[in-house]
């Protein structure tokens, strides 16, 4: 941390900024701005980047961005700090100027707030310490020009200033002011999980490590790209199913039963006449006949049928055949012999 000085470097001090706008000037150096604000008037929230350090010789005063501070009319602020730390007096009045703005101010250490940027750090409503960042806290260092009372003057200005940024580590993670004094003095580090440990820092920002699986979300199932496509929402059913096939059906009857025993033994004469081959047994005959055919549509009744003979239609077509027609001839047909010989 960088004082002014006291004693005869008093003057030198109190015109530390003309002398340094005045060597810039002739220099052809512009102030480097060391902190950058966007989104002043976002409806949700602002962000103020503090990188480099704190005033100096060449950079800009805390005054301009105490003035661009009230500009920010966002409801939030995020302060994100990466600086090694710099003038003691600047830091301090940007520290207040952050606890007095109206918006919820959150610090984000995004690389090392060391020195007087960890005091910065301290005014925020919520610290964060991003992966890897550092917070380093230490005693007030300055420069001195004069003699011994000189010197000793300055030593107690430098004790005086460590004790006032003790007190702001103790009012933000509690403790003495001897206790952080005594941190101070060894000039501690802190990594993000010691700074939330020891009160500095209200969260450690986590990022995955490279050996970590990460959790991928749940999905529902991809739809199966390989199936049809549903041609159902245009009334389309299917192919038709192909009609069945009508089967074949084996019938099978007994012929003496159905024509009677004196008509079979007929049958049997006359195959014993044509045939040479043994005779056959006709019990059983097999008859293929086709499945019956679909029910068609009834059509108008007909006149009934005069009623058939059954035994003449039995035995017509047994007169068909000569040697059968010569045997029966004569019970069949009239005797016209006697006839003829009397006309």
């Amino acid at each position: 941390m960088n004082i002014v000085m006291p004693g005869r470097a008093a003057a030198f001090a109190a015109s530390q900024r003309e002398r340094a706008e005045k060597q810039r000037e002739q220099l052809g150096v512009q102030a480097r701005d060391w902190y950058r604000i966007t989104n002043a008037a976002d409806s949700d929230e602002a962000e103020v980047m503090l990188y480099d350090e704190i005033g100096g010789w060449w950079g800009r005063t805390a005054d301009d961005l105490v003035a661009e501070l009230r500009g920010i009319t966002a409801p939030r602020m995020r302060v994100r700090i990466n600086s090694p730390g710099g003038s003691v007096f600047e830091g301090i009045a940007i520290a207040n100027a952050l606890r007095a703005h109206p918006a919820l101010v959150t610090v984000q250490v995004d690389s090392i707030a060391a020195s007087i940027a960890s005091v910065i750090a301290m005014a925020g409503d919520r610290i964060e310490m991003a992966p890897n960042s550092m917070l380093m806290i230490h005693d007030a260092s300055g420069l001195c020009m004069g003699n011994a009372s000189d010197m000793e003057e300055m030593a107690e200005l430098l004790d005086l200033i460590s004790d006032n940024i003790a007190d702001a580590y103790a009012a933000r993670a509690g403790g003495t002011r001897d206790e952080w004094r005594a941190r101070m003095r060894a000039e501690t580090w802190y990594l993000p999980e010691d700074a939330v440990d020891n009160g500095l820092a209200d969260a450690a920002i986590a990022a995955p490590k490279a050996a970590d699986p990460v959790e991928e979300p749940v999905e529902e199932d991809e739809p199966d790209m390989a199936r049809p496509f549903d041609l159902a929402a245009y009334g389309y059913t299917g192919p038709t199913p192909a009609e069945p096939q009508p089967e074949q059906v084996t019938l099978t009857f007994n012929v003496g039963d159905a024509v009677g025993e004196q008509v079979l033994a007929a049958f049997r004469e006359m195959a014993a006449g044509r045939n040479t081959e043994p005779e056959a047994a006709v019990e059983d005959v097999v008859v293929e006949a086709p499945a019956p055919e679909p029910v068609a549509v009834a059509e108008p009744e007909q006149p009934a049928a005069e009623p058939e003979d059954g035994w003449a239609a039995l035995t017509a077509h047994l007169t068909q055949d000569d040697a059968w027609s010569a045997l029966v001839t004569n019970l069949i047909e009239p005797d016209t012999s006697s006839s003829a010989a009397t006309a």
